[in-house]
């Protein structure tokens, strides 16, 4: 017989019987155990653990091939049993674990629940603390550019604004035209009653170029674009791409992160401004439909109806939100650990994470700037 077939034929394990005795050979291992699983379970039934058992001749046991065995002798050594001293050491280990019981769950206490408290306020600090210490290193990296203008990452900037800016137009361009419709078409059914037509312009242009343009977009690039940042940025974790530019001395941060926050904070902007064009555009095909409103007469009251300064709010709010963006995304994605499983969970929390402070800078906005672009 071939060594190959040696090799085959001595995978499976195998048990022989007799009233007075068990011998055991082969692998009893999972592997090797799984297609005559049934067969060997039957005959370890069979087995009397008074019976002299043999293990000698089994080459390889592992866990569960121990687990299989110290269950037939119901969890007690045999009388008569002979086995290598390595086997016997697995065997130990597994009749070790068999003896400890199972943790029983506890109830809930109100000190849990402070445990609980101060662990999510530890965790939260030390997100707080990794995120200060990335602006800082922004910082640095910036005023290091400024210093050294040949070392300003312009390919990766470059790169950057063709991913999260170029290739989002059509989607942004299609959500902001539907909302827009939706929005002016919902607001003409109440206007209508009012006989209050006029005042769609109104109610888009402020809605749309001062809160909803920037807000949407903020959310479709956070979606979009923020996961995959923080996406790439966990896999060459995973990967030890970071540790190798880091051996080779060249700096993650300026290479990687200062080109991501610098280009949607430059794209932010331009792509609210393109989202609420089409917005207006899709909220007045909405109020052309119902209400007969023509476009000229849209443009033409759009300026009286937002003044200018809602612009200049919007453009703001979207090179902040951007920023912002950006910053969380990379902070998710540095503190990936190597393992699929961690990249998942930070990906979630970055998006999860991104949107939520949108929200409370939108709203922060908008108690600053509560008095400015208002019509009286």
């Amino acid at each position: 017989m071939s060594p190959g077939g040696q090799a085959e034929a001595r995978q499976g394990g195998s048990l022989v019987l007799t009233p007075a005795s068990a011998r055991l050979s082969g692998d009893w291992t999972l592997r090797a155990l799984g297609p005559q699983l049934p067969g060997l379970r039957r005959q370890l039934r069979m087995a009397s653990a008074d019976a002299a058992w043999s293990l000698e001749a089994v080459e390889r046991l592992d866990s569960f091939g121990a687990t299989l065995l110290w269950q037939a002798w119901g969890r007690r050594w045999p009388t008569q049993l002979s086995l290598r001293p390595a086997h016997r050491q697995t065997l130990e280990r597994v009749a070790r674990s068999a003896e400890r019981p199972l943790p029983q769950r506890s109830v809930f206490t109100p000190i849990d629940a402070v445990v609980a408290l101060g662990s999510a306020l530890i965790a939260f600090l030390a997100h707080v603390r990794d995120f200060v210490v990335l602006l800082g290193q922004i910082f640095l990296d910036l005023l290091h550019v400024l210093r050294h203008p040949r070392d300003w990452p312009w390919l990766e900037i470059s790169a950057n604004v063709h991913k999260v800016g170029v290739k989002a137009m059509p989607v942004t361009a299609l959500v902001g035209f539907l909302i827009g419709v939706v929005l002016s078409y919902l607001s003409s059914l109440q206007l209508k009653v009012f006989g209050a037509d006029v005042f769609i312009v109104n109610i888009l242009g402020l809605g749309i170029i001062r809160e909803l343009g920037p807000v949407l977009v903020s959310v479709l690039v956070a979606g979009r674009s923020g996961s995959a940042m923080t996406a790439q940025l966990g896999v060459m974790r995973v990967t030890e791409e970071i540790d190798a530019l880091a051996a080779m001395g060249v700096s993650c941060s300026l290479r990687l992160v200062l080109p991501k926050v610098i280009a949607l904070g430059l794209v932010m902007p331009l792509l609210v401004l393109w989202t609420s064009t089409i917005a207006l555009l899709g909220g007045w095909v909405s109020a052309w439909v119902e209400l007969d409103l023509s476009l000229r007469y849209f443009v033409d009251a759009l300026p009286d109806a937002v003044p200018v300064a809602n612009v200049y709010i919007g453009l703001s709010k979207g090179a902040v939100f951007g920023v912002l963006i950006a910053l969380v995304a990379c902070h998710f994605g540095l503190r990936v650990k190597p393992n699929t499983e961690s990249l998942s969970a930070n990906t979630t929390a970055s998006v999860v994470t991104a949107i939520t402070a949108v929200i409370l800078v939108d709203a922060l906005f908008a108690i600053a700037t509560k008095s400015i672009g208002i019509p009286g």
